[in-house]
């Protein structure tokens, strides 16, 4: 398994980089059919509150799954996209 973590127009810290890396643990020992895991952490508009976004793409043998989810944080944007994701998971099994 490849997990690709990276941020997009801002410096990520690496306490945030160590909380994704975590939550993706739960996805991972899940599952063992994932090939490569990517995270993309984005920021949108800043007139929005919820402007922080998390993207999950799990590339798995003959599928992929993408799921992307927003809040006020960072954490609570991961935490989102990695439950949509292992929902995803459990209704594909």
């Amino acid at each position: 398994m490849d997990l690709i973590y990276q941020t997009v127009h801002f410096k990520g810290s690496d306490d945030l980089e160590q909380f994704t890396r975590k939550k993706m643990g739960r996805i991972f020992r899940k599952t063992s059919d994932i090939i490569r895991a990517e995270v993309t952490l984005s920021e949108g508009a800043s007139g929005n509150l919820e402007n922080q976004f998390c993207e999950i793409k799990l590339e798995v043998p003959g599928n992929t799954i993408f799921v992307k989810k927003n809040a006020t944080s960072y954490e609570q944007a991961i935490r989102s996209a990695v439950e949509a994701a292992m929902k995803i998971i459990r209704r594909s099994r």
